[in-house]
């Protein structure tokens, strides 16, 4: 099966998952095996709460939404037309994926077969449902994707490569036991905003998406501030007011109690509007309903710190001249050739071809 194929038994999936918009669910006649599919997925919308609390029917129209508007004709040629994808030697591709959002392994998915290989997936039980559902979906619509798409609950067997997601703590397993095979690993990584506090309204509005967007879970959402001293937060709660409905979902305002249950019994300092709590922190990584902030001396300064710490920091977003940094309120929509980590997953694959 030739590169152009596979594009575009995706562009179909892309077409499909378009039906799902954040705000509305609208069944188009047109779009390819719709009688078969569609019920199942808007069944499995509707359930996905039941699985996981995390995952609510916006979020999850979110992703699918976002994956309707990268998976088109022109992305997906422009994205593999650098690449030798055709003519090559099939290996077998374990992806352990990661369960923070929904679809968040979806990128490894699809880098693994529209470069021909075959994919054995052993997803995370917080996010186990959709992706069979679309793997059934590409073999109806391109039946020369079956038999290479397989799942597991089990340990991974016969794979000649591996790409896995997690925790630090899970990185460290995975190292232990796929060492040897080639791999790409990836562990915690958080995302950053820099303010000066010149921003406008609209700019900080926009940065509530990308803090509040899957309640924060995604290694692209923004979980710490670095803002000059004697910023002023109430540009930015004023800013953000918008989200404060979030309380009222019991998951989050449980978290936000318990963590600030914790920090006042710690006696650390809090700026808080009832919905988010801001503490001044040097980590990356805070915990759900609460924002990280550090101040900055320089401009300058911060750019050697945030260079110095890169494998800690997945998105620096702001208006600042740093390369690849992301828009406000862009986080979430990252491009086809946006790789986690910084590392190119096409280019791990096709160097595996390569060899074989």
């Amino acid at each position: 099966m030739k590169v152009e194929k596979r594009i575009n038994a995706f562009v179909k999936l892309g077409d499909f998952l378009g039906q799902f918009q954040p705000d509305r669910i609208t069944k188009n006649d047109t779009v390819l095996e719709n009688e078969m599919f569609f019920e199942p997925f808007l069944i499995q919308i509707k359930r996905a709460k039941e699985f996981n609390g995390w995952f609510t029917e916006d979020n999850i129209l979110y992703a699918f939404n976002s994956w309707s508007n990268i998976l088109i004709k022109s992305d997906l040629t422009k994205w593999t037309s650098t690449y030798s994808l055709n003519n090559l030697n099939p290996v077998n591709i374990g992806i352990i994926m990661a369960g923070n959002i929904p679809l968040v392994g979806f990128h490894d998915f699809l880098s693994v077969l529209v470069s021909g290989n075959n994919a054995i997936v052993k997803q995370s039980s917080t996010d186990k449902y959709f992706l069979p559902l679309i793997a059934k979906y590409l073999e109806k619509i391109e039946p020369s994707f079956k038999g290479k798409i397989t799942f597991t609950d089990e340990k991974l067997n016969n794979f000649d490569a591996v790409i896995a997601t997690g925790s630090n703590n899970t990185a460290r397993y995975f190292d232990y036991y796929f060492g040897k095979y080639p791999n790409i690993i990836r562990q915690n990584r958080n995302s950053v905003a820099i303010l000066t506090g010149e921003e406008t309204k609209e700019e900080l509005q926009n940065l509530g998406e990308d803090i509040f967007r899957y309640f924060g879970l995604g290694c692209r959402s923004v979980s710490k501030l670095f803002v000059p001293k004697n910023y002023d937060f109430d540009l930015f709660f004023n800013a953000i007011y918008d989200y404060k409905d979030l309380i009222n979902y019991i998951k989050y305002q449980n978290n936000y109690d318990y963590n600030k249950a914790v920090y006042l019994m710690s006696q650390f300092k809090l700026v808080e509007n009832g919905f988010l709590m801001l503490k001044e922190d040097l980590s990356y990584s805070s915990p759900i309903a609460t924002l990280f902030y550090e101040y900055y001396g320089s401009m300058d300064e911060l750019k050697q710190k945030l260079a110095f710490e890169k494998e800690s920091i997945q998105c620096i977003v702001g208006d600042q001249n740093i390369k690849n940094i992301v828009p406000f309120g862009e986080t979430q929509k990252p491009q086809l050739w946006d790789y986690a980590d910084g590392v190119d997953t096409l280019e791990f694959i096709q160097n595996l071809n390569l060899k074989k």
